[in-house]
């Protein structure tokens, strides 16, 4: 008969600083006082039991951005997470300060790739073993290159390519340590749903990976994914639910005997309060709320941003502010930049910053009607349609796309109600980390827009030039739709 023992495995993902409670209809939701309390429950019902993070914990809130990670770490720490892996977001405050972060945090970060390109030291241990109820449980964290993206703001850090290459890497460590007797494997990836399906194609069985813990797409499942015979997991966004796994192991075979998962939302009903969380909590909100009370404008009524993947009244909004106040003829806004679904109609600083929280230099580049027409269509591909987690981007006023994906053609491609000719130059804004990354998000390098014209940084922060134009007048309004018209499979 098998050796059977029950594992109870907790897992979040791109919480985002997403710390305090909401009132919804009537009742607390989501944050880390009753997440805390939700795991300390399940730590007292439950003899084994792990809490995993698959990245992103920074960035989304006012305390995190304030203290620049410090707060969330402190915070985490209380939060007790047994193993944490980095997502691309835990590198917006610069790697250096990153490894600062990780010397401050009471629990082990692990990554396999991120290195240093000149000797290939990796920056993280690439995995970490926890011993419990005599069961060895191998966790291994995962990026790459088209998640991490922000790392191309430091030449010597790099990533894996791709995730076959991740999968290479997955052998080597699962060969490495298959020696020791590991009863039960985790990958806690940041890669998105799709990609993390692809990878668990990838994986030799012989490995012994047993689950995949994802996130980056925010995808919110309400049932594992089975690929290759691995369940994959996310729980999309924010600390509003939990995933858990009930898990009994057969560490006779090292493999998943029976299982079942379940993803708990995190509400008064069901979870007690940690006031230790609170105390530290109420600190740092007094400490933010003087500072980012003051009223900054007033809109005409709530502006919105539901979907990243189309036209917005919030997307309208601020890049018709970047572009007027730069001076560009058209501002190509990432839509990632825009964190909340709503805004206003009071808009404090503190809403504002947490709403749109990267606080770019702004770029302008030379680009042909050609090139414009190229970047356009590349941002409407197919991908973007099929959930794969790719940078989309909000116009500005004055440039309208008209776009049909059954004929993958533009029907209008305009600039003030002309159409855009091949040989017209056009300025156009970006952020930094949109310039850095002009090749992935728009098949197109700066040595290509160069050959019009130097580049140049017309701005060293977007975020002001937004607060600025905003204190400077009430009402604002957008309409959020005759910018870019999709007509959508």
């Amino acid at each position: 008969m098998a050796n059977l023992k029950k594992l109870v495995l907790l897992h979040s993902n791109d919480m985002h600083g997403d710390f305090l409670a909401e009132n919804v209809d009537a009742n607390l939701v989501g944050g880390v006082s009753l997440l805390s309390g939700y795991i300390n429950k399940v730590r007292q019902e439950e003899p084994n039991v792990i809490y995993a993070i698959a990245g992103d914990m920074f960035r989304g809130s006012i305390i995190d951005s304030e203290y620049q990670g410090i707060s969330t770490i402190e915070i985490m720490n209380l939060l007790g997470p047994d193993i944490v892996t980095v997502g691309n977001h835990e590198v917006d405050y610069g790697v250096a300060h990153l490894l600062f972060l990780e010397k401050c945090a009471e629990f082990p970060i692990i990554n396999a790739n991120l290195h240093i390109t000149t000797n290939h030291a990796r920056l993280f241990e690439p995995c970490h073993i926890i011993e419990m109820d005599g069961m060895k449980i191998l966790f291994i964290g995962i990026l790459t290159e088209s998640v991490i993206a922000q790392c191309k703001t430091d030449g010597l850090i790099g990533t894996f390519v791709n995730v076959e290459d991740a999968a290479m890497e997955i052998g080597r460590i699962c060969n490495t340590y298959n020696a020791i007797d590991i009863d039960f494997t985790v990958l806690l990836t940041h890669i998105g749903f799709e990609e993390d399906k692809k990878l668990a194609a990838l994986l030799d069985p012989a490995w012994g990976v047993d689950v995949i813990i994802g996130g980056h797409s925010h995808t919110l499942l309400n049932e594992p994914c089975e690929v290759n015979g691995i369940p994959i997991v996310q729980v999309g966004v924010g600390t509003d639910q939990i995933g858990r796994f009930d898990i009994l192991i057969d560490t006779d075979n090292n493999c998943i005997d029976t299982y079942s998962w379940k993803c708990i939302p995190i509400t008064a009903e069901n979870c007690p309060r940690d006031l230790a969380m609170e105390e530290v909590l109420g600190t740092y909100k007094s400490r933010t709320d003087a500072k980012y009370n003051a009223i900054v404008t007033k809109f005409v009524r709530q502006l919105t941003h539901p979907d990243r993947n189309r036209e917005t009244e919030l997307g309208d909004l601020f890049s018709d502010v970047l572009r007027d106040a730069l001076g560009v003829d058209i501002f190509l806004l990432g839509s990632g930049s825009i964190r909340n679904e709503q805004l206003g109609p009071i808009v404090t600083k503190g809403d504002l910053r947490e709403c749109f929280p990267y606080d770019d230099a702004v770029h302008m580049i030379y680009v042909t009607g050609a090139q414009l027409k190229h970047m356009i269509m590349r941002m409407l591909r197919d991908e973007v349609w099929e959930g794969a987690h790719c940078e989309f981007y909000q116009l500005s006023k004055g440039f309208l796309v008209e776009y049909d994906q059954a004929t993958h053609s533009l029907l209008r491609f305009e600039f003030e109600d002309e159409p855009i000719e091949d040989d017209r130059v056009f300025t156009v804004g970006l952020q930094h980390f949109h310039y850095l990354n002009m090749k992935d998000s728009f098949d197109i390098t700066v040595d290509e827009v160069r050959k019009n014209r130097k580049d140049r940084v017309i701005s060293t922060s977007c975020t002001q030039v937004i607060e600025e134009a905003l204190q400077a007048g009430q009402h604002q309004n957008a309409s959020g739709e005759g910018r870019l018209i999709l007509h959508l499979l």
